[in-house]
């Protein structure tokens, strides 16, 4: 009796002692590794966040860029009239070029046409910084030679819109009438200043004949009403 009352008690403690071990297997304090919930989410090898990137300048904006640099090289006079004269005539090329462009494929330029003017208009824009900080400057005289040197450059886009068909009759009498104004302003101020500009009215023509560079080629590229 005393024997089996002996195992009871032995296999009844056996019991208490393993019940700890039983819920500690039963309820985990903590989820298996294997099935844990990363904090951050690692971004892909080589992925970029989408910016609002400035869109490139078309063709016809950078060749209005161009000439406004060279205007501006001529009004400070760091273009001597020779420099602005061979830039006048390689973008005058260049537009050309781009025109012929546009004819072969219906008015429009395809992505090579795009990247060939790119290139060559780069060209230009190294050559007008080279230009305008070499050691050769000019003076008054210079200029004025330059503003009548624009003014045959003006005339002959002009007369080669007349001659391609991309000015009609009324733009060339409108932009011939506005050149025409702006000669009469030069020898009105040359008059009032015995035969020269000063700085005020270079700036002012030169300005001018900009305006006027911008507007044929707005007329000669642009819709025909």
């Amino acid at each position: 009796m005393n024997n089996l009352l002996k195992a009871t008690l032995c296999s009844a403690a056996l019991a208490v002692l393993s019940l700890p071990v039983i819920a500690q297997n039963a309820n985990p304090s903590t989820p298996p590794a294997s099935t844990a919930t990363p904090s951050n989410t690692a971004t892909p090898s080589g992925a970029t966040t989408p910016s609002s990137a400035t869109p490139r300048p078309t063709v016809g904006q950078r060749a209005e860029n161009q000439q406004d640099r060279i205007s501006q090289g001529i009004s400070s006079g760091q273009l001597t009239a020779g420099e602005a004269s061979n830039l006048e005539k390689k973008e005058s090329q260049l537009n050309q070029e781009e025109r012929d462009m546009r004819q072969e494929d219906n008015g429009h330029l395809t992505a090579a046409d795009k990247a060939a003017l790119n290139q060559q208009q780069n060209h230009l824009s190294n050559q007008i910084y080279q230009d305008k900080h070499n050691s050769a400057v000019q003076g008054n005289q210079g200029y004025e030679s330059e503003v009548g040197g624009r003014a045959q450059h003006q005339q002959a886009r002009i007369a080669q819109g007349v001659n391609s068909g991309q000015l009609t009759a009324g733009q060339a009498s409108h932009l011939e009438g506005q050149e025409a104004n702006i000669n009469k302003e030069i020898r009105t101020d040359k008059a009032a200043n015995g035969g020269q500009l000063t700085s005020a009215q270079r700036a002012q023509i030169n300005k001018q004949q900009t305006q006027l560079s911008h507007q044929i080629h707005k007329d000669k590229h642009g819709p025909k009403k």
